[in-house]
């Protein structure tokens, strides 16, 4: 039986042919692919001041249209910068989904060489954090898409990935850490706003300095403690300590994002480190880390 690979193919002529049919006024601006652009997104540049962004799976279908709706009010309200949408695309040509096109952000991607070890920027990234999770929810009518994620929804396929890798990690002490994540008392305080991936490969910084914060499809509210992942993606044990004490973070929050950052890191390196040596080694780091804490 032939499988039949969902995810469409996605070429410079499909988006020339989006983008000049749907938005005539960019028909003359040059396309440039950009790559690494994740495992969510086909990302190509568009001119010198936009990008467009297209979904590679079903999973990230509702981005676009959700980035649209709240990035504009959420960015007057935060100290970094973030992606401004202009215009989500329809389906065509044979693509299926909504696609995105966004005011292009300067810089380069943020790296642990250069922010890792800084308190500075890890104290940064807590003041981002409260002010995003300040931003009112109590006026919202629609919730649709913001939803998180429960931890123990990932129960059975992060025990597979413990069990897939513990030839390469400690598979005790990452059950033991799992376990005591899944039992750590749940957020009971009302919910709050999260970015929902905020890893290292989300931050850019521009002349060396922490600038933006990118890629909202995960945003949405409920228990922030999935944001914690940056805590072990990025910092140091120095620099992790400043972030927690900035945040103002509680025993069970902390064990909570201990879990998310442990579960987000086998789920990357069970599904790309076998051909991706980057993503091999940053998800070491990121489990490794989460299990010193």
């Amino acid at each position: 039986m032939t499988t039949v690979d969902p995810r469409p193919t996605i070429t410079a002529e499909l988006v020339r042919r989006l983008v000049d049919t749907q938005y005539p006024q960019w028909a003359g601006l040059p396309l440039t692919l950009l790559e690494p652009a994740g495992s969510d997104h086909v990302i190509y540049r568009l001119g010198e001041q936009l990008t467009v962004r297209l979904p590679r799976h079903a999973g990230a279908i509702g981005q676009a249209a959700k980035e649209l709706e709240w990035l504009p009010k959420l960015a007057p309200h935060l100290p970094l910068a973030i992606p401004a949408p202009v215009a989500v695309g329809e389906p065509g040509f044979g693509y299926p989904w909504r696609w995105a096109v966004s005011r292009w952000l300067e810089g380069e991607v943020a790296t642990v060489e250069t922010l890792g070890d800084s308190s500075a920027v890890a104290v940064r990234l807590a003041e981002f954090l409260v002010a995003l999770q300040q931003y009112d929810v109590r006026a919202l009518r629609n919730r649709d898409g913001l939803a998180g994620q429960a931890l123990e929804s990932r129960d059975r396929s992060t025990r597979a990935a413990i069990a897939k890798v513990g030839d390469v990690f400690d598979a005790t002490a990452m059950t033991d850490l799992w376990d005591t994540a899944l039992t750590a008392p749940g957020w009971d305080r009302p919910p709050v706003w999260f970015h929902g991936d905020f890893h290292t490969g989300n931050l850019l910084t521009l002349d060396g300095r922490l600038h933006a914060v990118i890629d909202f499809g995960g945003l949405g509210i409920g228990d922030p403690a999935c944001d914690l992942t940056i805590a072990y993606t990025l910092m140091s044990a120095g620099s992790r300590a400043a972030f927690r004490e900035a945040l103002g973070v509680d025993d069970a929050t902390w064990m909570r994002g201990r879990g998310w950052a442990l579960t987000t890191g086998l789920n990357a390196y069970t599904s790309y480190a076998a051909v991706n040596p980057v993503i091999a080694a940053q998800t070491s780091r990121q489990i490794t880390e989460a299990l010193i804490g």
